[in-house]
């Protein structure tokens, strides 16, 4: 059985306490590291994240999610906040922003649209995270 674990935060040096509970989240959830922040430098850089993506209807946005997790959303590398380019969505028209230069040769379409699409056969088969 887990037992509580004291660790410092590497941003502030502060030294919290990774609970027994929290070790078995993170293991129901598949997490094989430990925590490397105190939850209140967890909740800034998160903040600081949500606030570099959070535009109407582009990816990256929107909170959600609560908890714990191990670094950011590519494998833990992070570089800063997140570059958008416009795009009008193929779909409904809507003006929306999305993380990847459209080139023009492919429709773009809205998270909304987007995440009501079938998966293209030809692509293997779906969205993979």
């Amino acid at each position: 059985m887990a037992q509580d674990k004291t660790i410092a935060c590497q941003d502030c040096g502060a030294e919290f306490t990774f609970t027994a509970e929290e070790q078995e989240y993170y293991a129901s959830r598949g997490f094989t590291n430990e925590p490397k922040r105190c939850p209140d430098c967890r909740r800034t850089r998160k903040a600081q994240r949500n606030d570099g993506g959070a535009r109407s209807g582009g990816f990256g946005g929107g909170g959600g999610g609560g908890g714990y997790r191990s670094g950011g959303g590519g494998g833990g590398y992070s570089s800063g906040p997140r570059q958008m380019y416009p795009a009008t969505c193929a779909q409904c028209g809507r003006e929306t922003e999305v993380p990847f230069q459209p080139r023009g040769d492919r429709p773009v379409y809205c998270r909304d649209c987007f995440s009501t699409r079938a998966p293209d056969p030809g692509r293997g088969g779906g969205r993979r995270f």
